[in-house]
């Protein structure tokens, strides 16, 4: 069968990757990819947008399965556009994908069908938000309502850091329209862990945990980005913690949409807090989540495709997914600047030698090719991901990795995976 995958960053080449390891599968196109999905699938020059035309292309080239990697195209309905034609996509429709697309609505039903989350409360007036601050004090969470590429949410410390980001999401409107609501919700304590799920509609099968690192410095230093690294498992969520985060979390999330009459297909992403009073979620999202695609396909034994198909076709009950019992740790290289202002251009050096490296893989996020050489060409250039028996061993490969690359500028965390090192 053909494929398509939609979207061009790490996640998007990780999932190629996987895609094409299954026997199901003859060619995988990229719409518009990037410079290292090109070295082992076919990039069409369409942006994830124009969903009239990716649907145009898929019905042409007889696409046996389409996946889509970004939330923008899920929030625009491309999952309607292609079922309106017939063609089989992976993902949620638009009214499912609301859940990453409006965090008020993800917090309407989560009060509504009891699921473990913050307190919080929505705005859609600046003057009142601020009101509600002064009521609440810090440290407190703002958070934008629509998308902004993981940047819309302010962990503030002080009151002044949370007036100020009121004043950037809704006057100065730093996200365009997604800042037309707030939701401020209290700070909860603990640390963070990201389960993702295969989802039918009704079956809930989670994939294995990983943990991201957002904060662009380290010791989480430094405003959030979209993500500068991930491990996988992470050791904070025991097995009995998945036990409750399935019964409690997952499954009434499913099943509370399905009630308010949307099905649920695809990935469901719970970002969650592990607190002292248990899980609770800190945001949903609709698809892979990246950097973290890029530690849980790694771990992937059972072919994607039939998991995927049988997801479409709602038999995912009689699907058994396996998983190695591996560690996988990635490190996001990025440019520059990043998470704010960065330049593009910069020649990468090392990616050959990288190549020869074993149980290593380096994802492609921002790259271009200029001539025959490699440019950075985003804020995140590059994920370096490895795999080991042990997660010192897949870090220590990481990081072996990271040190033969080299471009202009390049920053990446030193301290990725040490929250799991300490739970030894």
């Amino acid at each position: 069968m053909r494929v398509l995958v939609i979207g061009s960053g790490g996640r998007e080449h990780t999932l190629v990757w996987k895609l094409r390891q299954s026997p199901r599968v003859q060619k995988v196109y990229c719409a518009p990819g990037n410079a290292g999905i090109a070295q082992i699938a076919q990039c069409i020059d369409i942006p994830v947008a124009k969903i009239d035309k990716l649907v145009e292309f898929a019905r042409e080239h007889e696409i046996g399965l389409t996946v889509v990697g970004p939330e923008a195209p899920l929030a625009a309905g491309i999952v309607d556009a292609f079922q309106a034609e017939g063609l089989p996509i992976f993902g949620p429709t638009r009214a499912a994908a609301q859940l990453e697309a409006s965090k008020a609505f993800a917090k309407q039903i989560m009060q509504k069908y009891q699921i473990p989350t913050a307190h919080s409360q929505t705005f859609t007036d600046p003057q009142e938000a601020l009101a509600y601050l002064e009521q609440k004090g810090a440290p407190i969470v703002v958070k934008a309502d629509g998308l902004a590429a993981g940047k819309g949410v302010v962990v503030a410390q002080t009151l002044a850091e949370a007036k100020a980001a009121v004043e950037q999401i809704m006057v100065q409107k730093v996200f365009g329209q997604a800042g037309a609501k707030v939701v401020i919700e209290e700070f909860l304590v603990g640390e963070e862990v990201s389960v993702l799920a295969f989802t039918d509609g009704e079956t809930v099968i989670p994939m294995v945990s990983s943990q991201d690192h957002k904060a662009v410095y380290d010791h989480d230093q430094g405003p959030n980005t979209g993500g500068m690294g991930a491990y996988s498992p992470a050791p904070v969520l025991t097995p009995a913690l998945l036990e409750q985060v399935e019964a409690e979390i997952l499954k009434p999330t499913i099943r509370g949409l399905r009630q308010e009459g949307i099905v649920y297909q695809g990935v469901l992403y719970a970002g969650l807090m592990i607190t002292e009073a248990g899980p609770k979620v800190l945001e949903y999202n609709v698809r892979f989540g990246d950097p973290e695609c890029q530690v849980v396909l790694p771990r992937l034994k059972s072919d994607l495709v039939e998991i995927m198909l049988s997801v479409l076709n709602r038999k995912l009950h009689e699907q058994e997914i396996v998983w190695y019992d591996n560690h996988t740790a990635c490190v996001v290289m990025a440019s520059a600047g990043y998470p704010g202002d960065y330049t593009t251009g910069q020649e990468i050096q090392g990616l050959h030698e990288v190549s020869a490296l074993e149980d290593t893989y380096v994802f492609h996020a921002g790259t271009a090719k200029q001539e025959e050489k490699f440019v950075t060409a985003g804020g995140r250039v590059l994920g370096v991901t490895a795999w080991a028996g042990t997660l010192e061993a897949a870090l220590e490969k990481a990081y072996n990795a990271v040190k033969l690359i080299k471009f202009e500028g390049a920053h990446y965390r030193k301290d990725i995976g040490q929250k799991a090192l300490k739970h030894r």
